[in-house]
């Protein structure tokens, strides 16, 4: 009893029902057993054999009582039956069946108690006695289900609910149908189904007309006067869902689709709150990076891994992936204190048990570096840290130089003095034949990445000095007074001997284009100025970028460092470029409103760096394939890498002295970089 009371002492609804349909349950039962005999009788009661009445009388409230408990077990009193279905149909057979089971035998065995004389029962006590019982119990459950049907199909005839266009005729368009017309109760009707399968046109389900294929969508959005759209098919590939929604979005209907999870549930069981609002990324229309995750789980469980910049937006993913598979410790370096405590509490609230450390710190400090790669001996190490937005590096292009060159400079040294196994640079299809200081800046990292690759393998460490800065005893920078030489070696050697073993670290980069919700990301700025009712600002209307998001990038990442061997530029394939243009006026649909008359788009002209187009590769590059046919690497460009390192060093001298023509140094060493102008501040 004290079940079926909550912490006030008071029955809950649902329990007073059970207990109202085990009253039921049990007086149906011993009716539809005494239905057999008085239809014997002609229905005169007094005209029924004794032999036959005495063990029914005998054995009926025992029979009462065993259909309960086999009823309450098969869950016959937990159903919400205002939504029964198929399953609580299943049910009920089952009950029915073993509760037939139990008056079989029972009444058997009350033929041979004693003072009872053996007449065995007809058999149409039993096959009509379970048929009245099945009929009695299934009436109760699904009456409460027929009866808001019929209120719910006169409602729809008298209330004004919000005609639906569906896409998809499968089993989940089917539950969708069936829940949103079932009562109206979300104020909405699904008036006309849209499917590509002819076999489906001019057919019907659950009376809602099949009125074609896409081609359909725009006539019967007009012709029902549709005013939302849901889009039902699990099956269907990314560039199905992105050609549909193509139409869709040309309508002013509410758009809602079909959550990618459900392509592996029970699609029986889906219901419209597993409808989402189409996102931008649904409309790139290319299909998630599928990445072996087995391969990557051996490849980072029980190891020692540290992420640079890892409170940022492809670090704090690539942070919560690395958590799930097993690290023996995950380390984040952030020079931002606030973006790594956020990523800090996130992984320890959903990964209580994971080895984390968290530490602040700029990749230009090489002792600081040091210090970490000493205590902790990472063996893989992501390097997300760099700035990254192109206009402002434009005006501040040293510190592009100090955070993104020599930043991986260092940390790349730390890491191959310290014994680190794998190296991976977070690199950008911006480093390919730059037009701006953070492309080439980026370029220099891959460089740096290639070079430190080529000295491992060569055997040849030594030539790599340890760059570093010092002041003088007043307090001003002195560049000469950078480490070279001999004191690089010095530097390098003892680094080494602190190792088990000769400098044997991988380096490699991933390259790929614009990630979708990251912090540099204009979708956040496009809907940021929709919210607040325009204009929406585009540099040009033919810009184009390639575009993918944090998780697909750091699948990607993650990726690569399976398949590296060192020195790879691994480059995803992002499928088609999307013009920035028709990227903001799809989101100003999505938010249902009208582009160049609700929100205004106004054309800014190109940013200081920015070019119309970025490239994945460069031309003398090319191109090889991998397991994963999304991923393909670079054949790196060759370039003296003792000269380079020469240049790196002055490169260097001339950021930290804030050099005016710190531009023309970098396009003498990157030779792929063409400046288009020097912006003034």
């Amino acid at each position: 009893m004290n079940k079926l009371l909550n912490n006030k002492g008071n029955i809950k609804h649902w329990q007073v029902i059970a207990i109202l349909l085990a009253v039921y349950d049990a007086i149906a039962v011993s009716v539809a057993f005494f239905l057999p005999l008085w239809l014997s009788a002609e229905g005169d009661i007094t005209a029924i054999e004794a032999d036959y009445m005495h063990p029914f009388i005998q054995f009926v409230p025992i029979y009462a009582v065993l259909c309960l408990v086999i009823f309450e077990r098969c869950g016959l009193y937990k159903g919400v039956w205002r939504f029964a279905s198929f399953m609580e149909l299943e049910r009920i057979v089952i009950a029915t069946a073993v509760s037939f089971a139990v008056q079989v035998i029972g009444i058997e065995i009350s033929l041979f108690c004693p003072r009872m004389y053996y007449v065995r029962m007809p058999y149409s006590y039993y096959v009509v006695g379970i048929m009245f019982q099945f009929m009695f119990i299934l009436v109760a459950r699904f009456s409460y289900r027929f009866i808001l049907l019929f209120k719910g199909s006169r409602t729809q005839h008298t209330s004004e609910l919000a005609p639906v266009l569906l896409v998809g005729a499968g089993s989940a368009g089917r539950a969708i149908i069936r829940e949103v017309n079932r009562i109206g109760q979300n104020r909405e009707r699904i008036v006309c189904i849209v499917d590509d399968n002819p076999n489906n046109w001019k057919r019907s389900i659950d009376g809602v007309p099949i009125v074609g294929g896409r081609d359909e969508i725009l006539a019967s959005v007009k012709k029902y006067k549709c005013e939302k759209i849901y889009i039902a098919i699990p099956s269907a590939s990314q560039t199905e869902k992105r050609d549909i929604l193509n139409i869709c979005k040309e309508t002013d209907c509410e758009l809602k689709l079909l959550r990618d999870v459900y392509r592996m549930v029970d699609e029986e069981n889906i219901s419209v709150a597993d409808l989402k609002n189409v996102s931008i990324e649904d409309l790139l229309g290319r299909e998630p990076i599928k990445v072996d995750m087995t391969e990557i789980y051996a490849f980072i469980s029980a190891k020692t891994i540290m992420v640079t910049g890892g409170g940022g937006s492809i670090g704090s993913e690539l942070c919560r992936q690395i958590a799930k598979h097993g690290p023996k410790k995950l380390i984040i370096y952030d020079v931002y204190e606030n973006n790594a405590y956020d990523i800090q509490q996130e992984l320890k609230r959903l990964h209580p048990d994971l080895d984390l450390v968290v530490l602040i710190g700029s990749v230009r400090d090489s002792r600081r570096l040091d210090e970490i790669f000493s205590k902790y001996r990472p063996q893989i190490v992501y390097h997300a840290a760099a700035h990254k937005h192109v206009p402002l590096m434009e005006y501040s292009p040293a510190e592009a130089i100090k955070n993104n060159a020599i930043g991986t400079y260092k940390t790349a040294y730390a890491a191959m003095t310290h014994g680190c196994d794998r190296f991976v640079l977070i690199s950008t299809d911006k480093a390919v034949n730059p037009t701006n200081i953070m492309g080439a800046s980026k370029r220099l990292c891959e460089m740096v990445i290639q070079t430190f690759d080529a000295k491992v393998k060569q055997g040849r460490t030594e030539d790599l000095p340890k760059l570093f800065t010092h002041y003088d005893s007043e307090g001003g920078f002195d560049a000469k007074k950078n480490a070279v030489s001999s004191d690089g070696e010095n530097v390098i050697a003892g680094a080494a001997s602190q190792c088990s073993e000769l400098p044997h670290t991988e380096f490699v980069a991933v390259r790929f284009g614009n990630v979708l919700g990251s912090n540099g990301s204009v979708v956040p700025l496009f809907k940021e100025q929709i919210a607040q009712g325009g204009p929406v600002t585009v540099t040009h209307p033919d810009i184009i970028r390639y575009f993918m998001t944090i998780p697909e990038a750091v699948s990607l990442v993650m990726q690569a460092g399976t398949y590296a061997k060192g020195g790879e530029i691994f480059v995803l394939d992002m499928g088609s470029p999307v013009k920035i243009d028709t990227l903001a006026r799809n989101l100003i649909r999505l938010s249902g409103l009208k582009p160049d008359e609700d929100i205004q788009i106004v054309y800014t002209g190109l940013r200081p760096g920015e070019k119309m187009y970025e490239e994945k590769l460069m031309a003398e590059e090319g191109m090889q394939t991998t397991p994963n046919h999304l991923i393909h690497i670079g054949k790196p460009l060759e370039f003296d890498n003792d000269l380079f390192i020469r240049q790196l060093r002055d490169l260097m001298d001339a950021a930290y002295n804030d050099d005016d023509h710190i531009k023309e140094k970098v396009a003498a060493i990157v030779g792929t970089y063409h400046p288009e102008g020097d912006v003034q501040g």
